[in-house]
C-alpha cells in the first residue's frame, strides 16, 4: 500500500487512509494483482491500472485534484501529460530496462528482491524485453536503422522534455497554483525515480541534476507527502515493519555465526586440543609369528 491520498482534500484523505482504496506498488504486486500491471488500485473489489485510468477513476468518486483549475489549465494538463507518456517514458523504460549498466546492476536485483520465486528468474527478463519492444516499436520507425540512432533520439527527446517542463514550473511550488494537480503527480511520478535511484550510468539523471527547479520540486513533494513525520501521512505498514525485523533477525544471526565460527577456529588451534590419535590397527597373524623370538 502506497501513498496515494496527497493529491486530495484532508476530508478526502481520511477515506483512503481507513482503507476505502488500496493503491499497490511493487511490494505485492504479484502477491495480490493479477493484472501484470503496476500501479494497481483496487477498490470494492474492482481493480484499476494505469495511472490515467486511476485518475479517472477517482474522479468519478469525486476525488478530483483539479477541480480548482480553469478551462486552459485543464486542457494544459492534459496536454503535458501526453508529452510525458510521448517523449519522457521511453528514455525512462531505456534507462531502467534497457541500459545494461543499470538493468545488471540495479533494476533487475532491486525487481526480483520483489518478486516471489520462481518469478524472480524470469520476470525481469520479461519486463526488459517489453521495455526494449515498445521503445522500437514508438521510436524506431524509418530512417533510423540501428539501436544506437534509436537511443539517441529518445534521450534527445525527453532532454527537451524535461527543459519544457522546467520552463513551465519557473520558480513556482507547483505547476498551476499553489496546490498540487495531477500534472504535478505524474511530472513527480516520472522524475523521482531517475533522480532518487543510485543509476552506474545516468546521462539523462546528470541533465536532471542541471534543472534545479525541478529537483527542488520533487525533493518538496517528497518531504511534505511522503515523509513519515508529515502531518497525515499513513502508518507504517505492517509489511515494512516485518521487513525490518527479518533484515534484524537476519544481522543477528549472522554476528552469532561469526562468533561461533571464531570460537570454534580459536578452539581447533588452542594447546589443550590436540587431536586424537589413532587407533592401533591390529597385528595380522603373521606378523605375530614374525615377531616371535627362535
Amino acid at each position: 500500500r502506497t501513498a496515494i491520498g496527497w493529491l486530495c482534500s484532508p476530508e478526502q484523505r481520511k477515506w483512503l487512509e481507513y482503507g476505502w482504496a488500496q493503491c499497490y506498488c511493487l511490494r505485492t504486486y504479484y502477491l495480490q494483482i493479477s493484472t501484470g500491471t503496476v500501479p494497481a488500485l483496487h477498490c470494492e473489489g474492482h481493480t484499476v491500472t494505469e495511472p490515467a485510468q486511476i485518475l479517472n477513476f477517482l474522479r468519478k468518486q469525486r476525488y478530483n485534484a483539479d477541480y480548482e483549475l480553469s478551462a486552459k489549465q485543464g486542457a494544459d494538463t492534459l496536454a503535458y501529460i501526453a508529452l510525458l507518456e510521448e517523449k519522457l517514458r521511453p528514455a525512462l523504460l531505456h534507462t531502467f530496462w534497457v541500459d545494461t549498466e543499470n538493468y545488471t546492476n540495479l533494476t533487475r536485483p532491486w525487481f526480483a528482491s520483489r518478486c516471489p520465486f520462481p518469478l524472480n528468474f524470469f520476470i525481469p527478463g520479461r519486463q526488459a524485453r517489453v521495455a526494449l519492444s515498445l521503445i522500437l516499436l514508438t521510436k524506431g520507425e524509418s530512417p533510423l536503422h540501428s539501436i544506437t540512432e534509436v537511443e539517441a533520439k529518445v534521450y534527445n527527446e525527453a532532454k527537451e522534455c524535461l527543459n519544457l517542463l522546467s520552463h513551465r514550473l519557473g520558480t513556482s511550488p507547483y505547476f498551476f497554483g499553489k496546490m498540487p494537480g495531477s500534472l504535478d503527480a505524474f511530472v513527480f511520478g516520472y522524475i523521482a525515480p531517475l533522480l532518487k535511484a543510485s543509476l552506474p550510468s545516468g546521462p539523462l539523471k546528470q541533465h536532471l541534476n542541471q534543472l534545479t527547479n525541478l529537483c527542488q520540486f520533487c525533493d518538496a513533494v517528497l518531504k511534505t507527502y511522503f515523509d513519515d513525520d508529515a502531518p497525515g501521512s499513513p502508518p507504517v505498514s505492517q509489511d515494512a515493519s516485518v521487513d525490518a525485523n527479518l533484515q534484524k533477525l537476519t544481522q543477528l544471526v549472522n554476528k552469532e555465526s561469526n562468533l561461533i565460527e571464531k570460537m570454534d577456529d580459536n578452539l581447533r588451534s588452542s594447546p589443550q586440543h590436540k587431536p586424537r590419535a589413532p587407533p592401533a590397527r591390529p597385528t595380522t597373524l603373521s606378523s605375530q609369528k614374525n615377531s616371535t623370538p627362535a
